[in-house]
C-alpha cells in the first residue's frame, strides 16, 4: 500500500488540511447566521425602510422600487465588515 500524506497535519508554514477547512466552515456559518437574522430583522429597522436616495417609480398598476442609498449602505457596511474579517485571518 502507498505511503499517503495526511492532510490534517500542520505544515511548517501554518494549519493545512482539514484545520483549515474546519476554520472557513465555521466562518461561513456565522456569516450565514448573521444574514439571516439581518434579513428578519430588516423590515422591522427604520434604517432600511425608505432612505432619500431610494428611487419609486409609478405608472399606473406598475410600482418599481429602486433602493439606490439603501443598496449603497449596505455595500458599504459589508466592504467595511469583509476588511475587517480578512484582516484577522491574515495576522
Amino acid at each position: 500500500m502507498a505511503n499517503l500524506p495526511s492532510i490534517a497535519v500542520k505544515g511548517e508554514y501554518g494549519m493545512t488540511g482539514l484545520d483549515t477547512l474546519g476554520r472557513m466552515l465555521l466562518l461561513l456559518g456565522g456569516v450565514l447566521l448573521l444574514l439571516g437574522l439581518l434579513l428578519v430583522l430588516a423590515p422591522k429597522l427604520p434604517l432600511f425602510s425608505r432612505l432619500p436616495g431610494d428611487l419609486v417609480l409609478r405608472r399606473g398598476d406598475l410600482t418599481v422600487y429602486v433602493p439606490v442609498a439603501t443598496m449603497l449602505l449596505v455595500s458599504l457596511g459589508l466592504t467595511i465588515v469583509l476588511n475587517v474579517i480578512v484582516r484577522l485571518f491574515r495576522s
